[in-house]
């Protein structure tokens, strides 16, 4: 009964045109158009792959139209017997119409994991084997992964680029401007004249603004991390099928593909950038209902969440712009929906007319 499903789902050629443009067309044709770029052109196009273009393309592309061309799977698989008139023949040779429910998710999940799964690995291979060989943090060329001490001593032998380039706000150091003859500090309004600083002095000031500066660093890399692509991967593909059941859910209890896959888009492009980032005091756990608010709480550390801003150091509790929710929470918020919607649309199947 699953490889039927299957080879339904796969048979709709438009469909699974739409799958794979979304799912690896989109990321294989920018990451090719940077590849040409850096290759006709280096100096005005930068390396293709790196940090910060795994991060856009796992938050912007993958993570967000994962979810929606997962939830069109499952809204068709949901509704494509009613819509093209097979219901009634299949409840007719008497087979459970639980089980022909509860098929249509391996079904669909044969489907939606593999194209993902192969999306992301296009991104992970040329984000690692075509980033960047330098660091550059804050237009600055700084050697990568270096500890708070190595940092610091980077910063001691190159003191003239820190102190003009590198930003720090704290206290316990002059405004040290770039001079014609190197760092001046700053002379108080009203005063007249500049103190010309001893190299011994340049050091301690670079030192202190590499201290301030280190956690800012630290989360600067060259490339992802094995253990982040690997929790990405993960936590895109959960996307993809709670989008995947939800879908199946609501097209089976709507009857219908069109308004189900709407509602699908309309909750992951509107209400849960909203209910992420608005703190309403009275709709609080409302808010935390929402399986997209969970979602980004289960953000890996220091991606940043479409919608939702940064996952942070340990998560989406790193990130005060989300609303407070728990891990335990986010998880069993994420179960309910899973199990909720797959309850609502085999409630629905097993009731219809046929």
């Amino acid at each position: 009964m699953i490889a039927t499903r299957f080879m339904e789902l796969r048979k709709r050629r438009g469909l699974m045109i739409a799958l794979i443009l979304v799912n690896i067309g989109l990321p294989t044709v920018f990451l090719l158009v940077r590849l040409l770029a850096h290759a006709f052109a280096p100096k005005s196009y930068g390396p293709a792959g790196g940090y910060d273009v795994y991060t856009s393309l796992c938050t912007g592309v993958l993570y967000v139209f994962g979810f929606i061309v997962a939830a069109t799977l499952g809204c068709t698989a949901g509704s494509v017997d009613l819509t093209e008139g097979m219901f009634r023949h299949l409840v007719v040779t008497g087979r459970s119409r639980l089980a022909l429910y509860l098929s249509r998710i391996p079904a669909g999940l044969a489907i939606i994991v593999p194209l993902v799964a192969a999306g992301f690995t296009i991104v992970c291979a040329v984000c690692v084997f075509a980033a960047p060989t330098r660091l550059n943090y804050e237009g600055v060329n700084v050697p990568a992964g270096l500890s708070r001490a190595g940092f610091e001593s980077w910063a001691g032998n190159h003191p003239d680029i820190v102190i003009c380039d590198f930003p720090y706000n704290g206290p316990g150091l002059p405004n040290v401007p770039c001079g014609p003859n190197g760092p001046v500090i700053n002379v108080p309004p009203g005063s007249q004249g500049s103190v010309q600083i001893t190299p011994a002095q340049l050091k301690a000031a670079a030192v202190l603004i590499a201290r301030r500066d280190y956690s800012g660093y630290a989360t600067q890399f060259l490339y992802p991390s094995d253990s982040l692509m690997i929790k990405t991967g993960l936590w895109i593909e959960l996307e993809a099928i709670i989008g995947l059941i939800v879908g199946l859910g609501l097209a089976s209890l709507l009857g219908q593909r069109t308004v189900a896959v709407i509602l699908m888009i309309v909750l992951e492009i509107v209400l849960t950038p909203i209910f992420s980032r608005a703190h309403i005091p009275h709709l609080l756990n409302l808010q935390r209902s929402v399986v997209g608010v969970a979602m980004a709480h289960l953000a890996p550390g220091g991606l940043p969440v479409f919608g939702g801003g940064g996952g942070g150091p340990g998560g989406g509790q790193g990130n005060p712009l989300l609303v407070p929710e728990s891990t335990t929470v986010a998880v069993c918020v994420i179960v309910a929906w899973l199990v909720a919607w797959t309850v609502l649309g085999a409630w629905r199947m097993m009731t219809r007319d046929a």
